[in-house]
Formats: C-alpha cells, sequence, structure tokens
C-alpha cells in the first residue's frame, strides 16, 4: 500500500532549503578542491577553508535541516508550521546571509560580521518560527525534548559565531581559541547531534517498519548529552583537561544510549530488507559512536595534537553528520515528491511506486564514493601525501554532484 500522508506544509518551502543546500554541498566541495593544499598542511584556519566549511556546514547542512524541519515537524508534532509566508521570507534572507557571510569569510574575514549579522537575523527568524510551532504542539513527546534542545543549542552556536564574527572586524574580545571550541562542539555535537537523535526516533520507525519498541533510553540519552555538552565547554573555559575529559565520557555514555534503542528498534522491524539510503544513515550512527570513543580516548591520554583533532572533527562533521543527512534526504525527497504529485491519484491513473522513484544501484555507488573519499582524504592529509588530498578531494567533489543529481533527476519523475 502506498502512504497517504498529507502535510499542510506548502512543498515548496522546505524543497526552497533543500536546492538552495544541494548547489552549497557542491560548491564548498569545489573550494576544498581548489584549497586541498591547505588540507595537507592541516591549515584549517585559513579564510579559503572558513568559506568551504561554512558553505558546507552553513549553506549544505543548515539548510537542509531548516527545509526537513518544516516538513517533519508539523508531522511529528501534529501541528501546522506557524506562518509559511514568513518561512519564505526567512528563507531568503537566511540564504543571503549564508552566501554573503560564507563569502566574506574567504575574501575579506574582516567584513564577514556584516553577512553574519543578516545570517544570524535568519536564523533568529527560523528559530521564532519553530518555537511558535512547538508550542502550539497539545501534547509534549520525547522528541520535543531533543528539538528544543537543538535549537537552544543552535542559538549558543550563533552566539558564539558572532563573537568570532566580531573579533575578526575589530578584535579586543580574549579567549578567541575557547570561543571557537564552544561555537565547534555547540554546532556540531549540540545543535546537529540532538536534532538527529530526535529525528531518528521518527524516521528509523517509520522506515523500518518498526512496533512495540519502548524508546526507554531516549531521556537519559539527552539528559546525559546535554550534560556533557555543559561539562565539555566548562572544561574549555576553565582550562581544566581532566573536566574536559569528563565531559567527553559523559556525551559518549549519551550517543550510547541513543545506539541502544536504536538497536531496539531495528530488531522490532517488520521490513527485514533496508533501502540502501537508510542503510546509509544507519551506518552514520555507527560512524558517530566510533568517533565519540576516538575523542575519549584522545582527550584521556591527554593528546593535544592539533591535527589529529582538526581530522577527527572533520570525520564527525562527514561522517556522522553529512551521511546523515545525505542517507536521511535520499529517502526524504522522494516520500515528500511522490506524496505532492501522485497521493492524490493513486486508483485513478497508474502511477509510479514509491520505490520506484529511488535508483538504489545508483545510490550504492555515490554512497561508496563518499565513504572512500572521506576515508582516503583523511589517511592522504594525515600522511601528508598531497596527491592522495587532491585525488580523494576530487573524488568527493565529483560524488557531491553525482548525489546532486539524483536528488534533483526526482523531481522530474
Amino acid at each position: 500500500m502506498m502512504p497517504q500522508m498529507k502535510t499542510e506544509t506548502n512543498i515548496k518551502l522546505p524543497f526552497s532549503f533543500i536546492l538552495y543546500g544541494l548547489v552549497a554541498l557542491v560548491l564548498s566541495q569545489v573550494i576544498l578542491f581548489i584549497s586541498n593544499d591547505a588540507l595537507v598542511a592541516g591549515q584549517f584556519r585559513i579564510p579559503d577553508i572558513w568559506m568551504g566549511a561554512h558553505f558546507l556546514l552553513l549553506g549544505w547542512a543548515v539548510m537542509i535541516v531548516m527545509g526537513a524541519m518544516y516538513q517533519l515537524v508539523p508531522v511529528a508534532f501534529l501541528t501546522p508550521i506557524w506562518n509559511e509566508t514568513f518561512g519564505f521570507i526567512q528563507f531568503g534572507v537566511t540564504a543571503v546571509g549564508i552566501t554573503a557571510f560564507s563569502i566574506l569569510l574567504g575574501f575579506k574575514p574582516d567584513s564577514a560580521i556584516y553577512g553574519g549579522m543578516l545570517a544570524i537575523l535568519g536564523v533568529l527568524m527560523f528559530l521564532f518560527q519553530m518555537l511558535k510551532t512547538i508550542l502550539s504542539q497539545q501534547t509534549k513527546n520525547t522528541m520535543t525534548y531533543f528539538v528544543v534542545g537543538a535549537l537552544v543549542s543552535f542559538f549558543i552556536t550563533i552566539g558564539f559565531g558572532f563573537l568570532l564574527a566580531w573579533n575578526l572586524a575589530y578584535g579586543g574580545i580574549a579567549s578567541h581559541n575557547t570561543i571557537l571550541y564552544s561555537h565547534i562542539v555547540m554546532g556540531v555535537a549540540g545543535w546537529f547531534t540532538l536534532l538527529i537523535f530526535g529525528f531518528s526516533y521518527k524516521l528509523v520507525p517509520m522506515f523500518s517498519l518498526s512496533h512495540g519498541f519502548s524508546m526507554k533510553f531516549a531521556k537519559p540519552a539527552f539528559f546525559s548529552y546535554i550534560a556533557g555538552l555543559l561539562v565539555l565547554i566548562s572544561g574549555f573555559w576553565l582550562v581544566a583537561s581532566f573536566i574536559q575529559t569528563i565531559g567527553w565520557l559523559v556525551l559518549l555514555v549519551g550517543f550510547s544510549l541513543f545506539v541502544l534503542d536504536i538497536k531496539e528498534i531495528l530488531t522490532k522491524r517488520l521490513k527485514k530488507k533496508l533501502d540502501k539510503p537508510f542503510t546509509f544513515a544507519l551506518l552514520a550512527i555507527a560512524n558517530g559512536l566510533v568517533i565519540h570513543v576516538l575523542a575519549f580516548l584522545l582527550s584521556l591520554f591527554n593528546n593535544a595534537n592539533a591535527k589529529l583533532w582538526s581530522w577527527l572533527i572533520f570525520l564527525y562533521v562527514m561522517t556522522w553528520i553529512i551521511f546523515s543527512i545525505l542517507g536521511y534526504l535520499n529517502k526524504i525527497v522522494p516520500f515528500l515528491w511522490w506524496t505532492h504529485k501522485y497521493s492524490d491519484k493513486v486508483g485513478k491513473t497508474k502511477v509510479p511506486m514509491l520505490k520506484e522513484m529511488i535508483n538504489e544501484k545508483l545510490s550504492v555507488t555515490i554512497f561508496v564514493l563518499f565513504v572512500i573519499s572521506v576515508v582516503g582524504l583523511t589517511i592522504g592529509a594525515l600522511a601528508e601525501v598531497a596527491l592522495l588530498v587532491m585525488l580523494f578531494q576530487a573524488l568527493l567533489t565529483i560524488a557531491s554532484i553525482a548525489y546532486v543529481i539524483s536528488i534533483v533527476r526526482i523531481l522530474f519523475m
């Protein structure tokens, strides 16, 4: 039976964010390919890398997540988006702001604050939209905690980001590195991770057709992860390595509890053969757990190698956050497009089946390219082999382009 889910959200709204994000993904990889010499040297804190990284994290990941939330929040919370017109305005402001901010970071960092202020305005508009929407939810659930926790983390992230941009423009703020570390942790581990946790509790049962699971570790996972974030950032500000180690340990505990819940959900599934894009998203969960273990071990043995930590962050971003988004998006887009275009035609005329909108063989090839590219790029960079870094970054760029094409083709079916 084909899904008959309806949503009141105008499909043009989420797809505006998604299409912008797809362009930003390719652009980020092209920029990083051009700057592959800096990757070899482990120089992440230079304008070109800043530009590529912010197109990847803000232009691709944040915009995709925003678009997905405009579609998924009404479904998960059973409440319509507060104001769709406001959403379209927010998209325009955020898209212009992120584009200006990222470009200025690359070419004129001391002026990036002006693009940053516009991007922050767009983010604040999004947070206001989500707050108004979630507050109208009649019955709060576990997922509400994760989404609200992620939104609060996002707010704190942009606060730290504004301080960093201000320091680049005007200076005068001490503890720049501490602010940077806090910005990174609250962004990638707070905002993205908590959000992926929350929506995984909705999407994993949906894509695996699971029933009868308990989610008994959901609240402990949430509170453990929040506690880990607070302890870790406290360790940064107090310059206390042992507190940072405790923070990494508590984060690992929180992530492990989430993994236990996902494992239980999958054992209760009715769908024995899982779709390949969804399997890729599940692989990302395993990646995230491994990287949490590595971060704790590095901290435990007091390894302060900046290059090693930089590439561990890269792996966390790519193999946990980006891989999660790539996998879930490859399931969400066909579902949204089929529902929009064909759901009201079922029984009246011949329509394609949902599974026919996904080219699984092509998806597998693209996902394998992503894995090979990221692993090869990391090994090449740590070994400081320039040719390997250039080749695997080129392959990662090609994989990104192929992925974008595979998503866009769905919209012509």
